[in-house]
C-alpha cells in the first residue's frame, strides 16, 4: 500500500509528451484523465485514512482505475502508432 498519488505522467512516465498532446488534443482523453484523477485522489484517501471506506469499495475504486489505466495505455499506443 503507497500512500504516494501517482499521476498519469508516473504511471506513464516514457510516454509524457503523448500524454500531453493527448490532454490538449482528444476532449475523450481530457475526460478520461479527469476520471482517473478522481478515482486516485479517492484511493489515496483511503488508503492514507483520512477517508474510510469499506473492503468493497475500495476494491471497486481500485479495479475502476486499472479499467481507466488499461483506457490511457490503449489511447498512447493509438496515438503513438498514428
Amino acid at each position: 500500500m503507497s500512500h504516494v498519488l501517482h499521476d498519469l505522467h508516473a504511471e506513464f512516465p516514457d510516454d509524457g509528451d503523448t500524454l500531453h498532446e493527448l490532454k490538449v488534443s482528444n476532449r475523450h482523453f481530457q475526460t478520461v484523465s479527469d476520471r482517473y484523477h478522481d478515482v486516485n485522489k479517492e484511493i489515496h484517501r483511503i488508503e492514507a485514512e483520512v477517508e474510510a471506506a469499506s473492503d468493497e469499495r475500495s476494491e471497486r475504486l481500485k479495479k475502476q482505475r486499472l479499467l481507466i489505466l488499461d483506457e490511457v495505455a490503449a489511447m498512447i499506443s493509438k496515438a503513438k502508432a498514428a
